[in-house]
């Protein structure tokens, strides 16, 4: 895209991320409800990895400016702590880890867990997809945007380092032998 982005240029963007959006939200709603069944960490994996590619795209788009730079008034957005217990209890076994904050601005050690982390991640999206879903598209995109650089992407590249972590040391087999066996169920 060029620094001087046209409507169907904007468009076209939330077109694109709005597929990625609604392919999270599902995809994690599935692995909460347990569908993935023993695959539910490599899944997320996967839906974390193609959301975070949303967000890069977004990162290396041009600043979204809404007309009047306000954003529209909406009701409140769906509570997510169904699929947030859902995963914590899918997850139970690595849903804590470590992580470091910002290596540049705060780098001492943090306590996460991937359950937050992706529903973090959700909540934010679901708030720019209902602006999408009330024609909004620009809207979304400013959210989206705003949110990836301020919020979701931190807690994004997080969960996608955390994820990665455990599918790794499981195939790989370097894990700790009860976290392992464990693994196996999740």
């Amino acid at each position: 895209m060029s620094s001087e982005n046209t409507p169907k240029d904007w468009t076209d963007l939330a077109g694109r991320v709005v597929v990625h959006v609604e392919n999270y939200l599902a995809g994690l709603e599935r692995c909460a409800r347990g569908e993935g069944g023993q695959q539910t960490v490599s899944l997320l994996l996967l839906e974390v990895s193609q959301i975070m590619l949303a967000g890069a795209q977004l990162g290396a788009s041009p600043d979204v400016v809404l007309p009047d730079n306000w954003e529209p008034e909406m009701s409140e957005d769906p509570d997510l702590d169904a699929v947030r217990q859902g995963l914590a209890e899918r997850l139970a076994v690595v849903d804590e880890y470590t992580e470091v904050f910002d290596p540049y601005k705060d780098p001492e050690l943090t306590s996460y867990r991937l359950s937050d982390d992706l529903v973090d991640i959700a909540s934010d999206l679901v708030h720019g997809l209902r602006h999408y879903q009330a024609d909004r598209p620009m809207e979304a995109l400013w959210w989206w945007q705003y949110s990836y650089l301020n919020h979701w992407g931190n807690h994004g590249g997080a969960a996608l380092r955390g994820l990665h972590a455990v599918v790794s040391n499981v195939r790989l087999q370097v894990a700790e032998e009860d976290v392992n066996e464990a693994l196996v169920t999740i």
